[in-house]
């Protein structure tokens, strides 16, 4: 996986699992890449960084419904995308990943 990350039950954990399930299922589906590309790579690295300094930590809210804006607009757009394709698609790749963000355990 990608560094600087821990596999535990945390919430910036367990949403840093979410985003690399849905990075690389829009890398494999959308893209048709049958490892991580580069740009794909570069995506996943920046948000698991960003979501390892959230200054929110444990109360992290969406993202998108955050007041601080911690992506760069260009990298903003980039997961703005990956999400679109991969959200929708996480009920039947990842489902428990998916409900537990919905539901957000």
């Amino acid at each position: 996986m990608s560094g600087g990350w821990r596999r535990d039950s945390s919430r910036i954990s367990r949403e840093q699992r979410t985003v690399a399930q849905m990075v690389r299922l829009y890398c494999r589906h959308a893209e048709g890449n049958e490892e991580l590309c580069p740009s794909c790579h570069e995506l996943l690295d920046y948000a698991v960084q960003r979501l390892s300094r959230c200054p929110h930590g444990e109360r992290k809210p969406y993202c998108q419904h955050c007041p601080i804006h911690c992506y760069r607009p260009e990298m903003r757009e980039r997961m703005r995308r990956v999400m679109r394709y991969a959200g929708p698609r996480m009920l039947w790749h990842h489902p428990v990943a998916a409900l537990r963000h919905l539901l957000r355990l």
